[in-house]
């Protein structure tokens, strides 16, 4: 059975709302497991109603009531989800900034720049090998046949090669195993 309210169906639940609050309020905090919660939902659907133009039919005015602090309540929680704690806030603020400043932008872009000289100084087959093998990621074996060579052969071109772009660059190279190197300039 469904009850129509004529104009006054606003000032109906207002004085519903008012006469029946703290029964809404416990209703309400068993339901949302919170006391300010249902509290601060009671407030805000108090304010909702003077907002609402035309309320029309409904069944059990209480339980309309009470569905629209559950509402409120429910876009509240959202919206609080959403935001971050002081914790976080501060957890996050304190995290060191992993990009590079400008001093090392420009050093990696220099450095850059000595390796691509000093790949374009190696001989033509110990480019391709060089940059098969370490760029293309192209198999040793594979790199033998394409250039008819021994697997040897190619490891010791790109041997050659690094030693020859680590120099270039100033860096040390740890050879694992194997003679001195031989000086690998290709001037």
């Amino acid at each position: 059975m469904s009850i129509t309210y004529p104009d006054s169906n606003r000032k109906i639940l207002r004085d519903l709302l008012i006469s029946d609050y703290n029964d809404l309020g416990r209703q309400l905090a068993h339901r949302l497991g919170s006391i300010e919660l249902a509290r601060e939902a009671l407030q805000d659907t108090f304010l909702r109603l003077e907002r609402i133009a035309d309320v029309g039919q409904m069944r059990s005015p209480k339980a309309y009531l009470l569905r629209i602090a559950l509402n409120i309540a429910i876009d509240r929680r959202r919206a609080e989800s959403r935001h971050l704690t002081a914790a976080e806030v501060d957890s996050l603020l304190s995290l060191p900034d992993e990009s590079p400043d400008p001093c090392r932008t420009l050093e990696a872009r220099s450095d850059l720049e000595l390796l691509t000289r000093a790949i374009d100084e190696l001989p033509q087959r110990c480019r391709e090998i060089f940059l098969a093998a370490r760029v293309g990621d192209v198999p040793h074996r594979d790199l033998a046949e394409r250039f008819g060579v021994s697997v040897r052969t190619i490891e010791i071109e790109l041997k050659t090669a690094v030693e020859h772009c680590a120099a270039r660059l100033g860096r040390k190279w740890k050879r694992r195993f194997g003679p001195r190197p031989r000086d690998t300039s290709f001037e």
